[in-house]
């Protein structure tokens, strides 16, 4: 069976039918490590799991480049905001390293809901635990020191630590490369 509709399957439950007519619109894309998956100013019409590699989701203020988020294998990556509201989004998505994903069209997906309610309650769960964790950003954001910040990192996403740039992290901790440096040498 497809990988993705095994990683499916850990979330929800899918008939065969609905499994695939799943697998049927999963398209498989490989991606240069640095380039674009979806540049700003572009409306999302496609949600993307990784097979192989490591994303980001970052936008510009102010001159600076921040990252939003991380994502690794199996992870959902998606404009949210963009999707729902059939607008331009002001984030894009960048690979990280050279990745391989699996691309699935939102009209396509959107269309098999009626016939198929499990992808549709699979896809809902996946929009939900994509929503908590946004919360779950913002707070960390709100509550937490950049120390803090960086434990919950190492903790939830260890990987990220070993394998994306130290700017881009410094930016989604919300701290200059200066301050990151200061608290990775008091963890030493």
């Amino acid at each position: 069976m497809h990988p993705l509709i095994n990683y499916f399957l850990t979330l929800s439950p899918l008939s065969k039918s609905s499994a695939e007519a799943l697998e049927a619109i999963c398209h498989p894309t490989s991606i240069a490590r640095n380039q674009p998956l979806q540049a700003i100013g572009q409306t999302c019409k496609t949600l993307y799991f990784l097979k192989k590699g490591m994303a980001r989701i970052y936008y510009e203020k102010d001159g600076l480049d921040v990252t939003e988020g991380f994502y690794g294998e199996f992870n959902l990556i998606a404009r949210a905001e963009s999707l729902f509201a059939g607008k331009p989004s002001q984030k894009g998505i960048q690979v990280l390293e050279d990745s391989e994903l699996w691309a699935i069209d939102t009209t396509k997906l959107a269309s098999l809901y009626e016939e198929h309610r499990d992808i549709e309650r699979l896809f809902a769960r996946l929009f939900e635990r994509a929503y908590v964790e946004t919360i779950q950003r913002i707070e960390n954001l709100q509550f937490h020191t950049a120390e803090e910040r960086y434990h919950l990192l190492e903790k939830e996403q260890p990987e990220v630590l070993k394998r994306a740039p130290l700017k881009y992290i410094a930016s989604y901790l919300g701290i200059t490369q200066v301050s990151l440096s200061r608290i990775r040498a008091k963890k030493s």
